[in-house]
């Protein structure tokens, strides 16, 4: 099983999934903190990703995926909606870019408010 390492500012998570698993549902097995304002469904950029190993192994970019990336902050050639992107046979190492961080911190107040109260939120320029 291809093993997908999310990495932050915050944490690194690695995750073992099944090939065709998304990105995204990759994420939320191991609790890594990809936002997703739209529930996955293609619908915003929050749940932008930067792939920084194995992007050649993943599911081809759709049309819909790239207007939507058209929309995001800071993309780049190694983009990917992590919620249309599916994992194939290798290895994959994500980053999560600070669009869907925020994005997570906005869906989930409590985790924010403890990583305000540690001083690890908002993140340090």
């Amino acid at each position: 099983m291809p093993k997908v390492t999310f990495k932050s500012p915050l944490a690194e998570v690695a995750v073992d999934v099944p090939p065709g698993t998304t990105l995204l549902d990759a994420a939320e097995k191991g609790e890594a903190q990809v936002g997703h304002s739209c529930g996955g469904v293609c619908g915003c950029s929050t749940c932008h990703v930067w792939v920084r190993k194995g992007l050649e192994s993943l599911s081809e970019q759709r049309d819909d995926e790239m207007d939507r990336l058209d929309m995001g902050f800071d993309v780049r050639p190694y983009s990917r909606l992590s919620c249309q992107t599916e994992v194939g046979g290798e290895d994959v190492t994500v980053e999560i870019t600070e669009e869907s961080l925020v994005a997570f911190m906005d869906e989930n107040p409590a985790i924010r408010r403890k990583l305000e109260s540690e001083g690890r939120w908002p993140l340090k320029k």
